[in-house]
């Protein structure tokens, strides 16, 4: 189901046909170590991760992480929507992209149209994200879009230390 669409880009939700797509973006190396091994080693696991996440997300809330495509070419080139996440109080903006589409102001289009999408249409109040320590890019991202940094959290006792950021 498309979501929403800029001047140049769709995204839509994610369904399983896209599992050859988030297999590549999630074993990238900068997904790897900003984000972390979601464990996904073949198009199965793929199909697996999109279903327990993305869909059961859609399901349950309407909302989530949207693949984004561009719309001349309907290539896809990233994730970018709206995660509730148990550990956090509010819902946090998210988005990854391929390297090679680094650079080009698609992380900025998408995640515009994400906010207000998640303020005007679902009627969010506060929304938030998280960045990895020394995540450089992400964190100039969150400034570019009106986010400040909070404070840093821990998802799980477990879990790295991450940087919360709140959209003023």
């Amino acid at each position: 189901m498309r979501v929403l669409e800029t001047e140049r880009l769709i995204l839509r939700w994610l369904q399983t046909s896209d599992a050859a797509f988030i297999l590549e973006l999630v074993n990238e190396p900068s997904w790897l170590k900003y984000i972390g091994d979601k464990g996904v080693k073949t198009l199965k696991d793929a199909e697996n991760y999109i279903r327990k996440g993305p869909i059961e997300m859609y399901e349950r809330l309407g909302f989530g992480l949207y693949l984004v495509e561009i719309k001349e070419s309907n290539e896809s080139i990233g994730i970018c929507g709206l995660i509730k996440r148990e550990a956090l109080e509010d819902v946090d903006l998210g988005f990854a992209f391929l390297p090679k589409f680094w650079g080009k102001r698609y992380a900025f289009e998408s995640a515009s149209a994400t906010m207000s999408y998640g303020k005007n249409a679902l009627g969010l109040p506060r929304i938030a994200a998280i960045t990895s320590q020394g995540n450089r890019p992400s964190e100039k991202l969150l400034e570019k879009l009106g986010f400040r940094f909070e404070r840093n959290v821990r998802l799980s006792t477990n879990d790295d230390e991450l940087k919360l950021y709140v959209a003023i």
